[in-house]
């Protein structure tokens, strides 16, 4: 059985973390040095940081800041939001990062990815595919912050990046990002089959089962943050992640089974 990544998120904006729902109203959570140095102790596979204000204000990222968090991290940890250039690239990886999250980049500079791949190999090159359905209930890919339309839909959209380069894709739903309702297997599925690079699935999760269901529909890695933020009904926010144990009942022997 192959190894799944399950993923904790970490949205980031003018040096602290928060949360949203649908991409929208932020809630302050706390201190990102604190969360890594928690996950570190809860031994989480992979992390991901991605700034969501830097695309929409067209700012590049800190990376004084982000270096600082990165140098907390014993697992491997990506980073995503205002990268524009290779420099940028280049000094994210300088700074502890093993892989470079694109998003609106990926679409408005065609060559970043090509020249990012070259640069630092192409499973370090992530492209984050944002996407939710229209006023005619279509699916898009949405940037800058799920504000902008691309008229492309996810389907195509992941062929393309991955032929650009892309070593691997989050497929994040925004209508499903911070509601519990469970991952949207169907495009996972979907998506999957049209592509041959590494799929993470995000935007939904609500429990260990969601988790097995989107690798049944083709995801190589689970990513979510409600789940390892919240705890309780009451939202309390404490930083968790399943244990070894429950990773191996939950995905390893049911996907086995």
């Amino acid at each position: 059985m192959r190894r799944v990544r399950v993923i904790p998120i970490l949205l980031f904006s003018e040096g602290g973390l928060y949360k949203t729902v649908q991409f929208t109203k932020p809630t302050y959570i706390g201190d990102p040095i604190n969360a890594v140095k928690i996950f570190n102790e809860k031994e989480v596979d992979e992390l991901l940081l991605l700034d969501i204000e830097a695309s929409r204000k067209n700012r590049r990222p800190d990376f004084k800041r982000i270096a600082e968090i990165a140098g907390e991290a014993f697992m491997p940890m990506g980073y995503g939001g205002g990268v524009m250039t290779i420099e940028d690239i280049k000094q994210i990886i300088f700074a502890g990062f093993e892989k470079v999250v694109l998003g609106t980049s990926a679409i408005e500079q065609s060559d970043l990815i090509r020249k990012g791949a070259a640069l630092v190999g192409s499973q370090s090159i992530v492209v984050s595919i944002d996407y939710k359905a229209n006023l005619f209930g279509k699916l898009r890919v949405y940037v800058r912050g799920g504000q902008d339309s691309t008229g492309l839909d996810p389907v195509s959209y992941a062929r393309k990046m991955e032929d650009q380069g892309a070593g691997e894709l989050i497929l994040h739903s925004i209508e499903r990002d911070g509601r519990y309702t469970g991952y949207d297997t169907i495009l996972i599925e979907q998506v999957a089959q049209a592509v041959d690079v590494p799929i993470v699935a995000c935007g939904g999760a609500s429990a260990l089962a969601d988790f097995s269901l989107a690798i049944q529909a083709g995801a190589s890695a689970v990513a979510a943050g409600s789940i390892f933020v919240y705890r309780g009904k009451t939202k309390g926010i404490l930083p968790n992640y399943p244990s070894q144990d429950e990773l191996r009942t939950e995905l390893f022997t049911k996907l086995q089974g």
